[in-house]
């Protein structure tokens, strides 16, 4: 993660262009800059939203310029509206070797969406009175989590899901290898170095903080967490095309577009779709689309995921405006935004190489996610993207 403005999880950028790939195509295929006519061929959309209103339409024009403006290889979209009815969207190309289209409501790598589904599995178990937020983590995890400054007896579970630890950001220290990495591993990484401050004394989003949380669940309930998200969530909210990746798994289930890489904002686009995704675990893993995120954070505020009492503690905020934008305040694992037509979305973001997402919803009913086809690196782009996700759901 960009370390105050990133929304999901980054490896050092410079090193991105040099990990190893796993499978078959072993190292990422070079296309080559992009040429602005490759940038601006006519977006496509899905029958909902017909070619013949896709310039005029207010998302799809979000999206082209996602694609034209900020040099996206695609875009895409899925929109829920106060009526219950749901519009798809795409821009761009699905995939730089062959032109192919970007298929409607195609599966992306959604990064750290995903720990809003670890969040709601840990305030399940609050509700089922199996772990209670203000126990500390050594009540779960006795004596695992320790290092310089760092005490697991003196960081609770509420802590971790809120981002007030002080744990450091195992993704900042991350080697060049892209492989299987155990969720033990990832937490080691990040015990050698020091706390970033003592717990609870501010708020800083590092992904240690759901190892730790994702290792609480499997501590508890003594199931893998994705087998929990799964039963939990995945089923229970009919999410058909949503899928915790099983371990090796480097591949794309469902039709997707292509997501890119590049290291500099002049250089080549790299193919990184297939990428070991074992490194973002409990902090982001997850594959889905965009219209299974819009049923997931629908069915989460409507209550239909959690009692009210925990989905009330869910809601309750502290500001996160450095990382998220002006007015931004993160709960346990969920965030709000106002929007410019008034009230506040309720969702999270994601990033992950060769794929950046962002979703929100409305205690009305509305939602709306977009996903782009690369990890986005500058503020501008990334606020382009949050301004799609306010588009649709003011529309």
């Amino acid at each position: 993660m960009h370390e105050q403005a990133r929304q999901g999880l980054r490896p050092p950028v410079r090193r991105q262009g040099t990990r190893r790939r796993t499978l078959s195509a072993v190292a990422a295929m070079a296309i080559g800059v992009m040429t602005l006519a490759a940038l601006t061929q006519p977006a496509s959309a899905s029958a909902a939203s017909a070619a013949s209103t896709g310039q005029t339409d207010p998302v799809q024009q979000s999206l082209n310029a996602l694609v034209r403006g900020d040099g996206m290889p695609a875009a895409l979209a899925s929109v829920k509206n106060h009526d219950g009815r749901t519009r798809t969207y795409t821009a761009g190309v699905g995939d730089l070797a062959t032109h192919a289209p970007v298929p409607v409501d195609g599966q992306v790598r959604i990064g750290s969406n995903t720990k809003t589904f670890v969040a709601v599995v840990v305030l399940q178990l609050v509700g089922e009175g199996k772990i209670a937020l203000d126990d500390d983590v050594d009540t779960y995890l006795p004596g695992l989590v320790r290092g310089k400054g760092i005490d697991g007896r003196r960081i609770t579970v509420r802590q971790l899901l809120q981002q007030t630890s002080g744990l450091p950001n195992y993704t900042n220290y991350l080697g060049d290898d892209v492989r299987y990495y155990t969720p033990r591993e990832l937490l080691a990484t990040a015990l050698r170095h020091s706390a970033d401050f003592d717990p609870g004394e501010k708020w800083a989003y590092s992904n240690t903080n759901y190892i730790v949380a994702g290792l609480i669940v499997q501590k508890i309930t003594g199931r893998p967490l994705a087998k929990e998200i799964d039963r939990r969530i995945i089923k229970r909210a009919g999410l058909r095309h949503t899928y915790f990746p099983a371990p090796g798994d480097a591949s794309i289930r469902e039709p997707h577009p292509h997501g890119y890489y590049r290291e500099s904002a002049d250089g080549p686009l790299h193919d990184i779709t297939e990428i070991d995704p074992s490194w973002g675990w409990a902090a982001g893993q997850l594959i889905s689309t965009d219209s299974d995120l819009n049923r997931f954070f629908g069915a989460l505020l409507a209550g239909r995921l959690l009692p009210p009492a925990q989905l009330a503690r869910m809601r309750s905020t502290v500001p996160a405006e450095a990382t998220f934008g002006p007015g931004a305040r993160y709960g346990l694992g969920l965030v709000s935004r106002p929007l410019p037509c008034g009230g506040l979305s309720w969702g999270h973001g994601g990033s992950f190489p060769g794929y950046e997402t962002r979703s929100g919803a409305t205690d009305d009913g509305r939602a709306a996610s977009v996903a782009v086809t690369m990890q986005l690196t500058d503020e501008a782009s990334r606020r382009n993207l949050e301004r799609a996700v306010d588009t649709a759901l003011c529309r």
